[in-house]
């Protein structure tokens, strides 16, 4: 999966709109896909990425969640 792949199956579960994802949407996501211990996970995820504190992961932010979700979840992640 690229990262561009990985944001667009993320942006399918921003269900506000607002072009950040939550740890609830990270938490949909996760679960989606079969992913266990759902919640936690997406605890984890938006606490590892999250640097400015507002609780969400927004695209400046999106290294980082790429770094979790290959460390924690698993998911091989290219640059191209």
């Amino acid at each position: 999966m690229t990262i561009t792949e990985f944001t667009n199956y993320l942006a399918q579960y921003d269900t506000n709109h607002d072009n950040c994802i939550s740890r609830d949407e990270l938490r949909q996501a996760i679960r989606k896909n079969g992913g266990r211990f759902a919640s936690w996970k997406g605890s984890r995820g938006v606490k590892s990425a999250d640097t400015n504190g507002n609780g969400l992961i927004d695209k400046h932010e999106m290294p980082k969640l790429v770094a979790f979700a290959e460390k924690e979840l698993s998911i091989r992640i290219v640059a191209y």
